[in-house]
């Protein structure tokens, strides 16, 4: 009994020490004010981390045909009416009256897909163009209850790693399978054990049943022929359509919905009048995919600094080396180092203070950074670096072409 007891407080301790908004707090990386609730300050160790995703995810979208558009931050109402939003999700989103303009209520925007559509509208669309895939790294705000908020769990502005993709029927199906190998294969390279869940049809959602029964076909059967293990959330689909959400458990083994993808054959095809020309020269509808692949960059960077405990993956780390001196003496010699490091795109610092190594080390290490470079009198003279790298401690002297080799 004593035994489980102090493994459950060892545990506890762990959880707490793994909490993404300590971890922000000690790697500098965020914080939070009450000036603006719900919405994270970014530090610049923290946008380094934000900015190598944005990176990432243009790569991902780059490699998979898709092109990136940007919508206004700030809408007329009367967009979100004539989609739906405005009857189903009016609570949830911050508006106002112009005060210049008493007929005019302006939104800011919720959510991207309905300001994709005139992108999508702005030219005469055939049937060879397709699919078309339209991403958008989004700035978003939604009114969350202030008792729901937490840390970057729950946000009040969310960046979300958006995209639609207009598709003629018959190719609905294919193209889900390629997210779902996209999303399957980035959450595999973290090491995240991913949980799938397909939503179905809610009530008073939009469309017909036979609409509603194509679209849920579509995504079942991509997820089946993905082999791709899933639980049927019944009733939980968006109003206008299915769809699959892929979920997260945090450190404390709560659960969060990430990326998610969904089939619209409704909303945004009929609301806004989407169409394209067939072959034999007749208006169709297109089909609409959306999707994102780790969902809101806020909650994804939460769940990572939980994740690894703060000890991000090598790119993702916002000081990749510390180079750390015994004495001055060999102060130039760490600046052509350092020098060196930045030339070949490595985010390196250097730590020349007038301090004991032991403590450089200790300050290096807390602060999660993965390779530290110590240099003495020896090293300086041989022209190299003693090595320690995170987690698997000293790795010996190492010359400076030899250490990038390591760190590339």
């Amino acid at each position: 009994m004593k035994k489980e007891k102090a493994e459950k407080k060892a545990s506890l301790a762990d959880k707490k020490a793994r909490d993404h908004r300590d971890l922000g707090s000690e790697l500098d990386l965020f914080s939070f004010h009450e000036i603006a609730p719900g919405a994270p300050f970014w530090h610049p160790k923290g946008m380094i981390i934000f900015r190598e995703l944005e990176k990432f995810a243009r790569k991902l979208n780059d490699a998979d045909g898709y092109d990136e558009i940007n919508t206004p931050i700030l809408a007329k109402k009367d967009l979100f009416e004539k989609s739906g939003h405005w009857e189903h999700y009016r609570d949830n989103m911050f508006w106002f009256k112009n005060p210049r303009d008493d007929n005019e209520v302006l939104v800011i925007k919720p959510m991207n897909c309905p300001e994709s559509t005139y992108v999508y509208n702005s030219t005469v669309r055939s049937y060879r163009d397709f699919p078309i895939r339209l991403a958008e790294i989004g700035r978003l705000h939604r009114n969350e209850l202030s008792g729901t908020l937490g840390g970057l769990f729950r946000v009040r502005q969310i960046t979300m790693d958006d995209a639609h993709i207009y598709v003629r029927p018959d190719q609905a199906e294919e193209e889900i399978i390629q997210v779902l190998k996209t999303i399957a294969n980035f959450y595999k390279m973290f090491g995240f054990d991913a949980a799938y869940q397909f939503a179905t049809k809610p009530d008073g959602a939009l469309g017909t049943k036979e609409e509603w029964d194509i679209a849920e076909h579509a995504l079942k059967s991509a997820l089946e022929r993905s082999k791709i293990k899933f639980s049927v959330a019944k009733g939980e689909g968006a109003f206008y359509g299915p769809k699959i959400e892929v979920h997260i458990k945090d450190s404390q083994g709560r659960d969060w919905q990430m990326g998610t993808v969904q089939l619209d054959l409704v909303m945004l095809p009929d609301k806004f009048n989407l169409g394209y020309i067939d072959e034999d020269g007749k208006k169709q509808k297109p089909f609409v995919i959306h999707r994102a692949i780790f969902g809101s960059f806020e909650r994804f960077i939460g769940v990572l600094l939980e994740h690894f405990g703060g000890a991000l993956p090598f790119w993702l780390s916002p000081v990749q080396v510390s180079i750390l001196s015994i004495n001055e003496k060999v102060n130039t010699y760490a600046e052509s180092i350092l020098k060196q490091m930045k030339e070949k795109g490595i985010r390196t610092q250097t730590d020349l203070r007038n301090e004991t190594i032991g403590k450089k080390i200790r300050e290096a290490e807390m602060q999660k950074v993965p390779y530290i470079l110590v240099i003495g009198e020896k090293e300086a003279e041989a022209k190299k670096v003693a090595v320690r790298e995170r987690g698997n401690g000293d790795l010996g002297q190492k010359t400076i072409e030899e250490f990038i080799k390591i760190a590339k």
